[in-house]
This record gives C-alpha cells, structure tokens and sequence, in this order.
C-alpha cells in the first residue's frame, strides 16, 4: 500500500507502523516476513534486506527486525603493479549497516476508540566503511558479495522508542507516530527522529465489501545517509472470495531531497481462516527502484 499503514496497521505488523494499533487489533497475531529492495541495477547502487518477527497478544506485543543496508559507489580504474607489469583494475567505495532491533510493545485504551501505545527498542549495529578492488567487468552481484567478505567495524549499542495514537469512529481511523525519539546514533550514522500522521478509512465498517483507503504524511523531513527525505504515501486494498483473496495497490512520493517516487501492488491467500500468506512488489520511480517480500501470517 506504498507504506500508507500509520492508521491501518491493527496486527503484528503495528510494532513497527504504529504501536498503539495494537489495541484494535485480534487476539493473538504471528507475523513472520522478509522484504528485499534494490536501487538501480548498475554502479552505484543500493541494496537493501529486512527480515521482521512480531507478536501481538495486546496490550502487549514483541518484534525483533534486521535490517541490512550495502551502498556501491561509482566504479572507477585504479592501477595495479602486476610482477612488473601494470594492471589495470576497478575499486568501488563501498558502505553498509547491519542493525538488529528488538523491541517490546505496550498499549493502552485512554476512553472508546481511542489509544496509544510504545515499542521499546535495543538496536545493535555494525557499519562498515571501505573500498572494494576487483575486475573491471564485474557485475553488482559479484560487487555486493565482495562487499559482504568486509570484515571489522564497530559495533554499537543503543536504546530507543517510538510512540503512536490510533482513533477509531466507525469506518475512519486517524492515527500518528513518533518513531526514533531518542534519535540513536550508531557510530557515524544517527537514526533520525521521524513523525508521521495518517488517515484511513475501512468500507467494511459501513456495511459494503470489505475495502480500505488510506493516506500518510511525514509532519518533518529528516536525514538519511541517502538524503533528506519527507514522504506522502497512498494506497488501498479489497478482499473477494469471503475474505479469503485480498489484493492492494499504492505509490510514495519523496518530497524532499532527490524526490523519488515509487509504486507498489500485493496480496494475501487465506489458505486456512487465521493463516495467511503475503507477498508485495515494488516497482518504478525515478530512482530504479525495485523489490519484493513475502511474508506468513496467523491471526486469530
């Protein structure tokens, strides 16, 4: 849905977009996914892999997310003395981060319909910082496994939280997080501070088929290693067959910095009720941007 999940989000899944979705959400939620996002398919490039564990029992929840970052520069010649003879061959600056972060989620009902929550985090770190040697006809995959051989770097270990409200009236849901609170810093990068509010609106609440529209904002721009960035996100889903078949669609806009866009499409199978299976595409946009993620889900 483009990352329009601020106000949606009422699983597992909520220990990330917005903890105080907790509340709304079943009984007993498993979540089990791993995503994958490549930017461009030739030097410099960026590739990203994210692998996510959450549980929900609310008011309580646990997660535990990986995150793993690898960023190729521009490939340029460098010469090499070869027995006596110069060699030509390529070097690329190369920069990554592998972090893993646990988190424990808490959520509370202030009066009907109205919540909010936290998700605690320890988020452990290692960046890397080099340059790559090797053939001047090597492909991005032989690049990134070069870059996956570095060795050493820091290892840094902080604690954060991230704080959201959810109401629900009938079919609108409004919601808002504060994520990064303490804006961790791991080594020479800092987690940003990010606020974002949305809005959604659920057609199985007003007695129609079971579809849903939903919009994000971030309030601020704030700071990657990639630059700024400042998104608005939408997107919509459908359930067919009694719940059975869903499919959804969305796009996000980068406002700020290099303003990138990018469109997304996925869907879910209930092969058993409680027991689903999920898969996204992302695809488009001016950066070459393209991924895919699959995911297990039990809800009860």
């Amino acid at each position: 849905m483009g990352g329009a999940f601020v106000a949606v989000a009422n699983d597992s899944s909520a220990t990330w977009w917005n903890p105080a979705g907790l509340a709304a959400g079943p009984f007993l939620d498993v979540t089990v996914g791993w995503a994958a996002t490549d930017i461009d398919d030739s030097l410099p490039a960026r590739h990203e892999r994210t692998t996510a564990v959450a549980l929900a029992i609310p008011p309580f929840g646990v997660s535990y997310y990986r995150l793993s970052i690898t960023d190729i520069g521009q490939l340029h010649t460098i010469a090499v003395d070869g027995g006596g003879r110069e060699d030509r061959r390529a070097a690329v600056p190369s920069w990554s981060l592998s972090a893993s972060q646990f988190g424990a989620t808490l959520v509370h009902t202030l009066v009907s319909g109205v919540h909010v929550g936290t998700t605690l985090k320890y988020v452990r770190a290692k960046g890397l910082n080099g340059e790559l040697t090797g053939s001047e006809s090597a492909s991005v995959s032989e690049w990134l496994e070069l870059a996956d051989e570095m060795d050493g770097g820091e290892i840094h270990n902080s604690f954060d939280l991230d704080v959201g409200v959810l109401a629900v009236r009938g079919p609108l849901r409004v919601g808002a997080v504060m994520r990064n609170l303490v804006e961790t810093e791991l080594g020479a990068v800092t987690i940003p501070r990010q606020a974002r509010v949305g809005v959604a609106l659920d057609g199985a609440e007003m007695g129609s088929r079971a579809w849903l529209v939903s919009m994000d904002a971030d309030v601020m721009a704030y700071t990657t290693p990639f630059g700024d960035r400042r998104v608005v996100a939408a997107g919509g889903e459908g359930w067919v067959y009694e719940r059975r078949v869903g499919v959804r669609a969305g796009a996000r806009f980068n406002t700020a910095g290099a303003k990138e866009q990018a469109f997304t499409a996925g869907g879910s199978v209930a092969v058993r009720p409680g027991i689903f299976v999920d898969g996204h595409v992302v695809f488009g946009g001016t950066d070459d941007e393209s991924g895919w993620g699959v995911g297990a889900r039990v809800s009860f």
